[in-house]
């Protein structure tokens, strides 16, 4: 009996070490971080078999005996960034808790579709041209507001978002309009939502000073009222965009590019947006200054120089060659 004892001793202690060594010690991932993707629909057992394949956990087995004794929790679908040693417990109470891991996805005012588009794939969130897919005919999400709209350009609202990749391209873009509806709310944009849009995201592209994009605003508006042609270049940059010819810049014989979205030889607004405008270009083109000004060009230094006259619009464009010049 004696000699009976040890040995249960040993088959008592057995077990219980290996759930010590299985459950409770750290276990550090390969190259100290690991990046693992649960899908909606996978099984417990499924999940414990990607954790342990993946270098999170030691057992599958440990993990699925200790998930069986906590009654009535579930493992939450989602990506997990493991960037430190953790036990099984503790990975466990992470899948839980929901704990996963968000890409960040930084959209500046004035992106495109297609700058958006490739922040997406650039994220690890999935490839461009789905989300192109889903951009250009998604338009449930703004038909109320844009009935003529052939994409969601315009109203993928510039922010910084935090996505996961268990959200389709689908739940993104409705993220992002969802963020345009709550702005156009707050700033009282109820009425001629795409022509205020349209006129927003030239004016977005054509000055990075929030300050003076009513006056901005007033040159295109001005120059609409008097039925004289809006020729904005980015408007030119989008419809060469669009056919997939733009090369990075723009010369004299694009002006001349054959296209609705070309101010230069269609009168009027495009017919949508050309960028993603933000909050003060919006509320520059429903609040625009009272000016008389037709022409800006720049002046050398971030800003503009406005005119309303040709002949003064011409001086401020030497003094821009100078200005060049000099530099």
């Amino acid at each position: 009996m004696r000699k009976l004892f040890p040995f249960l001793a040993v088959l008592v202690s057995a077990p219980a070490l290996w759930l010590l060594w299985a459950l409770w010690l750290p276990l550090y991932p390969p190259g100290g971080r690991a990046l693992v993707l649960l899908r909606p629909g996978y099984s417990s057992r499924r999940v414990a078999r990607e954790l342990k394949s993946s270098g999170v956990i030691r057992d599958a087995n440990a993990f699925m005996f200790w998930h069986a004794l906590q009654r009535g929790a579930s493992l939450k679908a989602g990506e997990y960034l493991f960037a430190r040693g953790a036990s099984a417990v503790e990975v466990h109470r992470r899948l839980v808790l929901g704990d996963v891991y968000f890409h960040t996805v930084v959209i500046p005012e004035g992106f495109n579709l297609f700058e958006i588009a490739s922040a997406i794939e650039n994220a690890g969130l999935g490839r461009r041209e789905e989300f192109l897919k889903v951009a250009t005919s998604d338009m449930a999400l703004i038909s109320d507001l844009a009935p003529q709209a052939t994409s969601l350009e315009g109203y993928l609202f510039p922010d910084t978002y935090e996505f996961t990749r268990t959200e389709s391209m689908g739940d993104m873009a409705a993220k992002m309009v969802k963020n345009f509806r709550r702005v156009a709310t707050e700033i009282g944009l109820h009425q001629d939502v795409e022509r205020t849009v349209t006129l927003a995201s030239i004016i977005e592209k054509e000055t990075g000073a929030a300050e003076e994009r009513p006056e901005v605003a007033s040159v295109y508006l001005n120059r609409l009222a008097n039925r004289i042609p809006l020729q904005a270049d980015p408007s030119v940059i989008y419809a060469e965009l669009l056919k997939g010819t733009y090369s990075g810049a723009l010369h004299h014989n694009d002006m001349s590019f054959d296209s609705p979205y070309n101010t230069y030889r269609h009168a009027g607004l495009p017919p949508g947006p050309i960028a993603n405008p933000g909050r003060s270009s919006l509320e520059a083109a429903m609040h625009p200054a009272s000016t008389h000004f037709l022409y800006f060009v720049s002046d050398g230094s971030g800003r503009h120089r406005f005119s309303d006259t040709l002949e003064e619009h011409n001086r401020n464009v030497a003094a821009l060659r100078r200005a060049v010049a000099g530099h």
